[in-house]
C-alpha cells in the first residue's frame, strides 16, 4: 500500500511553508475540516490569518489547479462572491518540499439558511452570475460531470477493491449495472450545454456572512449542465422542492438563462453522486484520516443502506420530471 499523502505535512511545515512565500507566521496555526485536502488557518504578525490550502498529491495536476485558480480570480474581478487565491509575484499556486499549496484571504461566517426563499433567490442570482463568467470560455484541462467519471469508475474500483462485504458483492453488483444502464440514455438525451461550473455546490459550500453569501471551495471545479450547480441546494418533499427551484431558477434568469430541460438531469446527477461519493471513500482509504472520520464506511450495515438508496434511486428514474409553478 502507498505511503499516506500527507505523512511529511507536520505543523512546522505548514508554518516554513506560508513563511517562503514572506509571510512572518505568529505560530498560531489551526486545522480546518477537510478530507480531500489539508487546510489550515495560519496567524500572520500584525496582519489577518491566512488559509493555507495543500493539494492532495496525484488528484489534481497543476494546469488543473490553476484553471480553478484563474476561474476563482475571474469570478471575484466581477464582484461575484467568492474566495480567490492569493497571488505572490503573479502565481497563485506555489511548492514547499514537495507539496503544492495555495493562501486565500480568511472569510469568516455561517451556514446559509435554505428554508428562506429569499436566500434561495439571493444564491441562485450568484449562481447566475458565476455561469455567465463560467460561459464565457471551456475548461481546457479539468475534467466533467460523466457517467463514466462518476459511475462507471467508481463501481469498478468498488467491485474490484475487497472493501465490499462479500455477502452483499452481488447486490451492489447487479443494482450499479442496472442504473448505470439506465443512467446512460436519459444523460444521452438531454442535449445539455457544458459550461464551467462550481461542481460541488452543496450547502456546506455556502459561507453567510453579512455582506452577502459566498459560494466558497472551488476545488472540484469541472464542466457539465448548470443544474449540477442547482440541484443540491434543493430537497425535501415535491411542493417544497418546486418552490425552491422556483426561487433559484427566478433569481439565476435574472443574469443567466436557464435551460428547463435540464430538470430532467436531477435525479441522474444525484445518482451519479451518491455512486461517486461511495467509490471516493474507498479510492481515499489509506488516507489516515478517513478510517478515523468515516468509521462505518466498512460495516455491512452501511453497504446494506447504500445498496438501498441505490435501489430508491432506480425507481426515482423513472419518476416524473420536477416542474415549476405556472
Amino acid at each position: 500500500m502507498s505511503s499516506p499523502p500527507f505523512e511529511n505535512l507536520s505543523i512546522d511545515t505548514v508554518i516554513d511553508a506560508v513563511e517562503s512565500l514572506g509571510y512572518l507566521s505568529d505560530l498560531r496555526v489551526f486545522p480546518l475540516n477537510s478530507y480531500e485536502n489539508r487546510v489550515y488557518q495560519v496567524g500572520i504578525e500584525d496582519a489577518e490569518p491566512v488559509i493555507a490550502k495543500f493539494y492532495r498529491p496525484g488528484r489534481w495536476a497543476d494546469a488543473q489547479i490553476q484553471e480553478e485558480h484563474d476561474f476563482a480570480l475571474a469570478l471575484a474581478e466581477q464582484e461575484i462572491p467568492v474566495i480567490p487565491p492569493l497571488a505572490r509575484d503573479g502565481r497563485t499556486l506555489f511548492e514547499y518540499q514537495s507539496f503544492r499549496f495555495s493562501l486565500s484571504p480568511r472569510r469568516g461566517g455561517h451556514a446559509p439558511e435554505l428554508d428562506q426563499l429569499d436566500t434561495l433567490f439571493t444564491l441562485g442570482q450568484h449562481l447566475g452570475r458565476l455561469h455567465a463568467v463560467g460561459a464565457t470560455q471551456s475548461f481546457a484541462h479539468r475534467p466533467e460531470v460523466t457517467l463514466e467519471s462518476y459511475a462507471v469508475a467508481s463501481r469498478e474500483f468498488l467491485l474490484s477493491s475487497g472493501m465490499l462485504p462479500r455477502s452483499l458483492e452481488p447486490s451492489y453488483d447487479a443494482i450499479s449495472g442496472q442504473l448505470i444502464a439506465k443512467l446512460q440514455p436519459k444523460l444521452e438525451q438531454c442535449d445539455y450545454r457544458r459550461i464551467r461550473l462550481h461542481g460541488d455546490c452543496h450547502p456546506g459550500n455556502i459561507l453567510a456572512r453579512p455582506d452577502s453569501l459566498y459560494i466558497v471551495d472551488l476545488d472540484d471545479s469541472r464542466s457539465g449542465p448548470a443544474i449540477q450547480d442547482l440541484w443540491m441546494l434543493i430537497s425535501g418533499e415535491n411542493d417544497q422542492r418546486q418552490r425552491q427551484a422556483q426561487e433559484l431558477i427566478e433569481g439565476y434568469q435574472e443574469f443567466f438563462d436557464f435551460d428547463l430541460a435540464e430538470l430532467q438531469l436531477i435525479e441522474p446527477l444525484r445518482t451519479l453522486r451518491l455512486m461517486h461519493y461511495a467509490g471516493w471513500l474507498a479510492q481515499r482509504w489509506n488516507d489516515p484520516a478517513f478510517p478515523l472520520a468515516f468509521p462505518w464506511f466498512q460495516t455491512e450495515r452501511y453497504w446494506a443502506q447504500h445498496i438501498q438508496e441505490l435501489k430508491e434511486q432506480l425507481f426515482a428514474l423513472d419518476e416524473p420530471t420536477l416542474k415549476l409553478f405556472p
